[in-house]
């Protein structure tokens, strides 16, 4: 199992990330309320602004304040930027 730092000592397992999201967007909001309703948000941006969204396969929706490109290349993956 391969252990991806999230930021401020928090880790997630790289094999049951689903997705990477921003959070800005409306969606991605209600989804992080739907997910705090259902008792299935972890929040470990500790008290910083949200940076990244994780989706896992479980369900679970995981919050880090480190950005998602800033993760990425900590855990050494190849990410394929959209040219704005």
């Amino acid at each position: 199992m391969k252990l991806i730092s999230i930021g401020f000592g928090s880790m997630v397992s790289a094999d049951r990330m689903v997705a990477v999201i921003a959070p800005d967007s409306a969606p991605v909001k209600r989804l992080i309320q739907e997910s705090r309703e259902r008792g299935m948000l972890i929040d470990a941006t500790y008290g910083r602004k949200t940076a990244s969204v994780f989706i896992m396969d479980s369900g679970h929706v995981v919050l880090s304040g480190v950005a998602a490109e800033k993760i990425a290349a900590r855990a050494g993956l190849d990410v394929m930027l959209e040219e704005e």
